[in-house]
C-alpha cells in the first residue's frame, strides 16, 4: 500500500506570527498515523524556519521552488544546499503559478527536479492542465508532455510525488468530480507503467490538487488512485486538520 500524503501550500501568505501560532496552536493537534500518513506543509521561503521550529508531530515542512543552480551569483534564488543545510528535506516543483506566471517552461522544471533529487531532496512535481485545454479534450496530452520532461532527466522515481492540479479547480471553487479526478490518476499510473516501468506506477503517489477542501477531501480520497492532496487555501485554516482526518480515515 502507498502511504498517502497530505501537503499543504501556503503560497505567498502568512507572517513570522502567523507561521509560528498556526503551527504550533493548530498543526500541533493534527491526530494521524505516521505510518499510514505523511503531512507536508510549505510555508514561504521567509517562514521554513519558524514553522519548522514550531511544528512537532511528525508534520514536516517544504520549499515552494528551487532554484535549478547550485549556490552561486542567482540573487534572489533558494538553492537545494540551503535546504539541506537547514533541514528541509522537500520541496514542490513545477506548480502552475510558476508555469503560468513566472514562465518556467516543462524544460526548466525537469531540470529543477532532476538538480533536487541529485541533491536528496523529495519533490512533489506539479503537473495539470488549464480549463482551455480541458474543454478541448486535450488533458492528457498537456499531463504527459510535463511528465515526459521530467522522465527525459530522471531515471529514479522513488523520491518524485506527483500532484495533478487542474489549473481550472485552482482557488477558483471548482474541483473536478472523484470520478474525473481518478480518470486522470489512472491515465497517470498507466502512463508511469509504459514510459517508467510497473514498480513505479505501483509505487509513485498521485495526489489531487485544486479547491481540496475538508468538505470533498473523504469523497475524493476514496478513489483507488488519489493517493492523497496537495491543499492551497485550505492548508491555512484549522480545516485543514479535517483533511488529514480524511486521508487517516480513509480505507485503502
Amino acid at each position: 500500500m502507498r502511504k498517502l500524503l497530505v501537503g499543504g501550500n501556503w503560497k505567498q501568505n502568512g507572517t513570522v506570527k502567523f507561521a509560528h501560532d498556526f503551527s504550533q496552536n493548530v498543526l500541533n493537534k493534527a491526530k494521524f498515523d505516521a505510518n499510514k500518513v505523511e503531512v507536508v506543509v510549505s510555508p514561504s521561503t521567509l517562514h521554513l524556519l519558524t514553522a519548522k521550529q514550531a511544528l512537532q508531530n511528525h508534520i514536516q515542512v517544504s520549499a515552494q521552488n528551487i532554484s535549478q543552480y547550485k549556490n552561486g551569483a542567482y540573487t534572489g534564488e533558494l538553492s537545494a544546499e540551503m535546504l539541506n543545510d537547514a533541514g528541509i528535506h522537500w520541496t514542490i516543483l513545477g506548480h502552475s503559478e510558476r508555469r503560468h506566471v513566472f514562465g518556467e517552461s516543462d524544460k526548466v522544471v525537469g531540470e529543477k527536479v532532476k538538480h533536487a533529487l541529485a541533491h536528496n531532496l523529495k519533490v512533489i512535481a506539479c503537473i495539470g492542465e488549464k480549463l482551455d485545454e480541458r474543454e478541448s479534450g486535450k488533458t492528457q496530452v498537456v499531463n504527459e508532455r510535463q511528465l515526459n520532461a521530467i522522465r527525459e532527466l530522471v531515471n529514479d522515481w522513488s523520491n518524485v510525488v506527483i500532484a495533478y492540479e487542474p489549473v481550472w479547480a485552482i482557488g477558483t471553487g471548482k474541483t473536478a468530480s472523484p470520478e474525473q479526478a481518478q480518470e486522470v490518476h489512472d491515465q497517470l499510473r498507466q502512463w508511469l507503467k509504459s514510459n517508467v516501468s510497473a514498480d513505479a506506477a505501483n509505487a509513485t503517489r498521485i495526489l489531487y490538487g485544486g479547491s481540496v477542501t475538508e468538505k470533498n477531501a473523504d469523497e475524493l480520497i476514496a478513489k483507488r488512485d488519489v493517493d492523497g492532496f496537495l491543499v492551497g487555501g485550505a492548508a491555512l485554516k484549522e480545516g485543514f486538520l479535517d483533511i488529514i482526518r480524511a486521508a487517516n480515515d480513509a480505507k485503502k
